[in-house]
């Protein structure tokens, strides 16, 4: 039946229309944002994981700039603990040198005092965004420092931070508060160092006075030369001055593998961020060639369609025929 009040071709090619400019702009915005899935109305479950990982992804970056600011603080912490070795070297080749006959020790006790002068510079120094692992200022023990290595999070959505510890209790030089605390201004047992030693009575030896009246200060006798020092105590210096050296050279060791951790968790951070955002790209991101493609189709079909719903419309012109 022909009718000039309902035109079925004409509203099924109106429809077809439709269909196709509502394809076109879809297809149109994804080329233009470069996104399959751009907002939760898309697909609400790749937006659900991609905005969460995106989110993790910010925090991981944070992360990342926790790691370099913590191996900034281990390499001065490490800079200043290499240095120092150096000095306690030299003093320990210093005191060698006072145990040969016949020489001034007086001369060489200027030279220690002012090897120990460069070990107090060193120590201060080896500061780092107002924090120092090698002088103590506070009566207590500085203790286990955390660096922030990792955000993390479970199949349960659950989040959990993880750190990298340094125990900077051993890296500590100088106890500025409390002596006991300190490598080098602490007493060290020369009697417990002798294996040719019979007795037990101990000859605690400090090489650094701070001074301090707070805390618990060292009760020993100072690594210092006079023209009375006795042969026996410069050898009783020269083990507790190597003894130091020791301790010095683990602490250093230990944060030189600290060191070497942050380096590791820092190239796995950057590989993760990228892995992360590799996996969101999947979820959301538009391929270009098939939606170019697909534009290109949806072009030619809404010209079919229009030439479709003008050949629908002018069939109601042709009624006009029938009654001339």
């Amino acid at each position: 039946m022909t009718s000039i009040m309902t035109n079925s071709a004409a509203m099924s090619a109106l429809q077809t229309l439709r269909s196709i400019n509502s394809d076109m702009e879809t297809t149109q915005n994804r080329v233009s944002s470069g996104y399959r899935v751009e907002t939760a109305s898309d697909n609400s479950a790749y937006w659900s994981i991609a905005t969460t990982m995106r989110s993790d992804n910010k925090a991981l970056s944070t992360v990342k700039d926790a790691l370099g600011l913590g191996a900034a603080k281990v390499d001065v912490a490490y800079t200043g603990m290499n240095s120092a070795i150096d000095v306690v070297s030299e003093i320990k080749a210093k005191l060698v040198a006072a145990r040969e006959p016949g020489v001034d020790k007086t001369k060489i006790d200027k030279e220690l005092t002012e090897l120990k002068n460069q070990l107090v510079s060193i120590s201060q120094s080896a500061s780092f965004s107002g924090e120092n692992w090698l002088n103590n200022t506070t009566t207590a023990a500085s203790g286990t420092k955390n660096i922030v290595g990792g955000f993390n999070r479970d199949s349960g959505g659950l989040v959990s931070i993880t750190t990298l510890d340094v125990n900077t209790t051993s890296t500590t030089l100088i106890g500025a508060a409390n002596e006991s605390l300190g490598i080098l201004t602490k007493d060290i047992d020369a009697n417990a160092l002798d294996a040719d030693s019979t007795s037990t009575t101990a000859r605690n030896y400090y090489l650094i006075d701070t001074g301090s009246t707070t805390g618990t200060s060292a009760a020993g006798a100072a690594v210092t030369l006079t023209a009375t020092t006795t042969d026996a105590e410069v050898e009783d210096m020269i083990r507790v001055v190597d003894s130091m050296f020791n301790q010095m050279t683990d602490a250093a060791s230990n944060l030189g593998a600290v060191n070497s951790r942050i380096s590791m968790q820092e190239e796995f951070v950057s590989n993760l961020m990228d892995s992360i955002d590799s996996g969101v790209g999947r979820l959301v991101d538009a391929d270009m060639n098939e939606e170019s493609t697909r534009l290109k189709a949806l072009q030619t079909q809404q010209q079919l369609g229009i030439q479709a719903l003008s050949i629908a419309n002018s069939s109601s012109e042709n009624i006009l025929s029938l009654f001339r």
